[in-house]
């Protein structure tokens, strides 16, 4: 039987994956406004940065798991407002 991860390692596997969405969506951002600027496009970029900030943070304390969450459900409900308001280009 494998043990699982340690809280420790818990915790830094977290922070990197939101790190690394945090990149992924600060570059997704810059191209955006390249080639349609708009505070749309900076409002729903503004929040998938502020729940990877939100999800680094939480699993600094120790909530890896609310973390975990806090990113997919949070990315979850961008996607759909982005889709229902009809975002041109669509995808975060």
């Amino acid at each position: 039987m494998r043990p699982g991860l340690t809280p420790r390692q818990a915790r830094r596997v977290r922070i990197v994956l939101s790190g690394t969405v945090m990149l992924g969506v600060a570059v997704a951002l810059a191209l955006r406004l390249g080639s349609t600027p708009s505070v749309l496009t900076v409002g729903f970029y503004g929040m998938a940065l502020t729940l990877c900030g939100t999800a680094i943070e939480l699993s600094r304390r120790g909530r890896t798991r609310v973390a975990t969450a806090v990113l997919g459900v949070g990315f979850a409900v961008l996607l759909s407002g982005e889709w229902l308001l009809g975002f041109p280009g669509g995808g975060i």
